[in-house]
């Protein structure tokens, strides 16, 4: 017997790689359904081989897997690549936050990857950056397109097995095409009506890009449910939530309707950086209009002024109104600071 590596699962039929010898054609024995053992794309298994010419086998052993996913449906995964577009498709959060909930579950790291990056303004990809800095997910904007950000990409996937997953039209068969051009992965359009993609991938299929470097193509999806999930559970996803951890007036507060939830108080403050070009940008314009603007450079920036003129400006920059009621005065603003230890815009 050899080892090798399911590539693929078809109509019974399992596409098994053998490193330096190639794609073996094989038929599972029946002691798999007999132990209702069903191979994975993604398995390390053992083989027999009985055709050398006409590269046929016979599977008969499944190496124990060190992860297993049902959706996607793979085996051994090191991490995963969740595609969405930028823009065309507009990027569904409550999606994206639904697949990195199921891969934090699974402790599969987890790789945010915007596509399509040419068809978004400079403001839309800020905003997508800012959303999701604080995941604890690496962040990158590519376009397949034209070919940008796609050696960092490959430079991510080196050494690894990664699962390409994420809604269809996204651009994961034209990425995968690009690092891993023997795939020929068929491409689709979206559609104009629904503004979704188009299936082109019906199956999982693994990809080989170099020695010790595998990839995943994986059908696309428009829905994920987390049916196995209580919602007490969910707290605990959110890397963002850890830092008010302990701080809600109720133990264990969802987050939710709670009265005194320090996370949703957090929330309404607007949680933003110095170094956010985007608060860059909402201070320039509050200092044109003759209002002040407060704290130290370094750590935060404390508007006062008009509540309208205000509420206008985060709302072009797309950050969240401020909680003026909170803090009437800087000071009050400032002493939040030093408790809190992380910047505040309000």
């Amino acid at each position: 017997m050899i080892q090798g590596r399911i590539m693929k699962g078809i109509a019974g039929f399992y596409y098994v790689y053998i490193e330096d010898r190639g794609l073996y054609e094989c038929r599972a024995k029946g002691i798999f359904r007999n132990r209702k053992l069903r191979p994975m794309t993604g398995d390390r298994a053992e083989i027999e081989i009985l055709d050398e010419r006409e590269k046929k086998g016979s599977l008969v052993n499944l190496l124990p897997r060190s992860t297993e996913l049902i959706r996607p449906a793979v085996a051994n995964v090191d991490q995963a690549l969740v595609i969405f577009a930028a823009a065309k498709p507009r990027p569904s959060f409550s999606l994206l936050d639904r697949f990195l909930i199921m891969m934090d579950r699974q402790s599969v790291e987890t790789i945010i990857c915007f596509n399509k990056k040419d068809e978004a303004s400079q403001e839309e990809l800020q905003t997508l950056g800012r959303i999701y800095g604080g995941c604890q997910s690496r962040v990158l904007f590519i376009s397949a397109r034209y070919e940008e950000g796609i050696e960092s990409v490959r430079e991510l996937l080196r050494g690894r097995t990664t699962t390409v997953a994420g809604p269809s039209g996204v651009g994961k068969s034209t990425l995968i095409n690009l690092l891993v051009p023997e795939a020929g992965m068929e491409t689709g359009d979206i559609s104009g009506k629904i503004d979704r993609g188009r299936h082109t991938t019906r199956h999982s299929e693994l990809f080989r890009m170099e020695a010790g470097s595998y990839i995943f193509d994986t059908p696309g999806f428009s829905s994920l449910e987390l049916d196995d999930m209580e919602k007490s559970e969910l707290r605990y996803s959110f890397p963002e939530f850890h830092a008010q951890e302990g701080n809600c007036r109720f133990q264990g507060c969802l987050h939710a309707q709670e009265p005194g939830c320090a996370v949703k108080e957090a929330v309404d403050l607007t949680i933003v950086g110095m170094d956010d070009p985007l608060v860059g940008g909402l201070v320039d314009e509050m200092e044109a209009a003759g209002l002040r603007v407060f704290g130290p450079r370094k750590n935060a920036a404390i508007l006062e002024g008009s509540k309208a003129f205000s509420k206008d400006l985060m709302k072009k920059y797309h950050i969240p109104t401020a909680a003026y009621e909170n803090f009437d005065d800087p000071g009050k603003a400032l002493a939040y600071l030093e408790t809190a230890k992380m910047p505040v815009v309000l």
